[in-house]
């Protein structure tokens, strides 16, 4: 049964506080957005209190070329994946002795900020020291839920490769793609959630060679789901200028009426009820969602207070979001046999769940 052996996240060098970035946000949309004052609100009411950014805020003052935003997404995704790494596999926490990078047998590396051919896992080979036989999986386009599918298709490489070792990279530069010419509500409500992040989480199979200092949780099946004709719940709208957020007011909403039901026939099928569910390890999309997950599956403010406090410390960071939040529960304690639920929604619309129980 394959597990997660170690985690790591990067955070970059650039710690703003939300009232800093809503006065910016005022200043740049003053006399452009009718009701700029009561939009702005959205600053507080998402009880967001720290972002961190690849660039400052004046970075934003003057206009960017799709062209030159790209190639710094390009540059500085490569130095945080290599960082996350080297973090991920010398992790003390998780690790009772370093894992080389020659160990790996695959690296699924995900994002959605940005555009690479050869992708960045390939300018990462040429930063550390891979084996030239390593597999590689660039995921694209899956934006928050691109971590939880990552985990998911490393378990389904696992299962398949029981001796190897997997690496899930995930890196978002949202703070990239704002665009200070876009007055439309999703661009401010982006403005308001979405920060910059990188994590890194090391698969394995049965029979690898690894060694742990704690229990660790075991992956003990996955699922994905689909909503059709949903283009439009969220995603990019690429424009000359670059990526332009689609990000519809309805999420909440959906998460609450649909949810629920894939959840608990995901739970059905592996003989697990709700009640058992000790770890809530969800991607915090937002205040909303966070209280749509509680809704949708009858969960307590205390099953999510690990989600909220990385919203609340670090924002929206896409798909690296949920690995944050799997290194908080990590570092915890789990006691043998506790149930866990890592889960995240995305483009599509979808969703993808992870089973987990935590295991000596």
């Amino acid at each position: 049964m394959p597990k997660i052996v170690s985690v790591s996240t990067h955070k970059p060098q650039y710690t703003l506080h939300q009232h800093e970035i809503e006065q910016f946000t005022k200043a740049l949309f003053q006399n452009k957005i009718p009701r700029l004052e009561r939009l702005l609100k959205v600053f507080e009411n998402g009880e967001i209190k720290t972002r961190h950014f690849c660039v400052p805020l004046e970075w934003h003052k003057v206009e960017h070329t799709f062209e030159e935003r790209n190639e710094l997404y390009i540059q500085i995704a490569v130095e945080y994946s290599v960082k996350a790494i080297q973090n991920c596999l010398q992790n003390e926490i998780f690790l009772n002795r370093p894992i080389s990078t020659e160990e790996i047998d695959a690296i699924f590396f995900v994002s959605s900020t940005g555009i690479s051919t050869p992708s960045i896992d390939a300018r990462i080979m040429n930063k550390l020291k891979f084996s030239d036989r390593i597999k590689r999986l660039p995921i694209w386009g899956l934006g928050c839920v691109g971590g939880a599918s990552g985990i998911s298709r490393a378990f389904d490489y696992c299962l398949a490769h029981p001796k190897e070792k997997v690496l899930v990279v995930c890196v978002e530069l949202c703070s990239l793609t704002f665009q200070r010419n876009d007055y439309s509500k999703s661009n401010l409500v982006g403005a308001s959630l979405f920060a910059d992040g990188t994590a890194c989480a090391l698969v394995c199979g049965d029979e690898a060679e690894v060694e742990t200092r704690k229990q660790i949780p075991y992956i003990l099946r996955t699922a994905s789901k689909w909503m059709p004709d949903s283009e439009n719940v969220m995603g990019w709208d690429i424009k000359n200028d670059g990526f332009h957020v689609i990000f519809s007011k309805d999420i909440p909403t959906i998460i609450s009426n649909w949810l629920g039901p894939f959840i608990q026939s995901f739970f059905n099928e592996a003989g697990v009820s709700l009640k058992d569910l000790e770890h809530f390890i969800a991607h915090p999309g937002g205040k909303k969602v966070l209280l749509a997950y509680q809704d949708a599956l009858q969960l307590s403010e205390n099953h999510t207070a690990l989600s909220k406090k990385v919203l609340q410390e670090n924002g929206n960071m896409s798909s690296p979001t949920v690995l944050y939040v799997l290194d908080e529960y990590m570092k915890i304690a789990g006691k043998a046999g506790a149930y866990g639920l890592l889960v995240a929604l995305g483009p599509g619309f979808s969703g993808e769940a992870v089973l987990l129980q935590w295991r000596d």
